[in-house]
């Protein structure tokens, strides 16, 4: 027999069907099925266990792959083109050059695949899980990614290509995966515009002390994942370079200030600062620019002449209950709404 080809008992044994397939699988629990370049065009193997099964270069165009166990198979170089893999299990696969064209891959979990050089053509992928798969000159096109998982935590070895029709069909997709996948900020920005999407949001220098560092680090993720482009200080700026020009060029380089109002931040000059920039920029732009939020009551309390005037002209974001899931959401929620472009115009 030769090794890059199938085993033609294995063949035989999986034309027989499913339920017989299956039934040799619990049988012969160690026995790895060859089925290499096997042609199986058009096959039944709906809820079929090919948990790994050696399949590179195999012919699955048109099969009913629908609920089938792939974990951990290698599928390198299969075609699946038109195939039903609805729900099925192809975690920890290895799909190096598999091609995806026109293939129902809806709520399939790709979570820990190798899908370098893989192809998804045309495929639906709604709710599939891409969680800790392997990315690496991936290919997207015209695919329809709305709703799917785990996006955000792929593993990224060099860029992917996603075309537009996949950016028009699936608006939502996460600022990390876009990144990840090689596209520049400057086109990720422009994207809502390009296809007339509402609800844009503004670019956000999120300022805070030190000492609110696990909050800022928890919001600027949770911002970025939702779309909205953020800076934060103490990530970005090199000890001692907080000095007015360096400061109002970072506001400056933003539409936002929002400002994380703590009993840290509002004992730092620096951030007072911040607020002098911002309210500058309010002047000469005629907009509002600052968005103050608070995880504790201490703005309230202080007698400072600047946070006296966040009080007295701005509606500040509480989030004093942050470690509260739901009380973080709901202030997360109402950020990201009057973040928008349009909301923001309007305040």
């Amino acid at each position: 027999m030769n090794d890059n080809s199938a085993d033609e008992r294995h063949l035989s044994l999986l034309r027989e069907g499913v339920d017989a397939w299956n039934a040799w699988r619990r049988q012969n629990p160690d026995e790895r099925p060859r089925l290499r370049r096997a042609d199986l065009g058009g096959a039944d193997l709906s809820g079929a266990n090919l948990v790994s099964a050696q399949m590179g270069g195999a012919n699955l165009r048109g099969a009913d792959l629908s609920d089938a166990d792939l974990t951990s198979a290698n599928l390198s170089g299969v075609d699946f083109g038109g195939a039903n893999l609805f729900r099925a299990n192809l975690r920890n696969a290895h799909a190096r050059g598999a091609s995806f064209l026109q293939t129902d891959m809806r709520s399939a979990d790709l979570r820990g695949s190798d899908l370098t050089g893989t192809t998804f053509n045309r495929a639906d992928l709604r709710e599939a899980d891409f969680a800790e798969a392997a990315l690496l000159e991936t290919v997207f096109a015209n695919a329809q990614l709305a709703g799917a998982q785990g996006l955000e935590h792929c593993v990224h070895n060099g860029p992917s290509i996603v075309d537009h029709r996949t950016l028009q069909r699936s608006p939502d997709l996460s600022l990390v995966f876009l990144r990840g996948c090689g596209l520049p900020d400057a086109l990720i920005e422009v994207l809502p515009t390009l296809f007339g999407r509402k609800g844009v949001y503004h670019s956000v220098f999120i300022s805070y002390s030190s000492s609110d560092s696990e909050f800022a680090h928890k919001l600027y993720g949770d911002l970025q994942n939702a779309g909205v482009r953020c800076w934060f200080a103490p990530e970005d700026m090199k000890v001692g370079d907080f000095i007015r020009s360096r400061i109002e060029q970072a506001i400056q380089g933003h539409d936002k200030l929002l400002l994380v109002l703590s009993q840290h931040s509002v004992e730092s000059a620096w951030v007072e600062r911040e607020v002098d920039g911002a309210f500058a920029k309010e002047v000469q732009q005629r907009g509002i620019v600052l968005f103050p939020i608070r995880v504790d009551n201490a703005v309230l309390d202080t007698p400072q002449g600047w946070a006296a005037q966040i009080r007295q002209t701005r509606h500040i974001g509480d989030f004093s209950a942050w470690q509260s899931a739901a009380s973080y959401e709901r202030g997360l929620a109402r950020l990201l709404r009057d973040l928008t472009a349009d909301a923001a115009a309007d305040a």
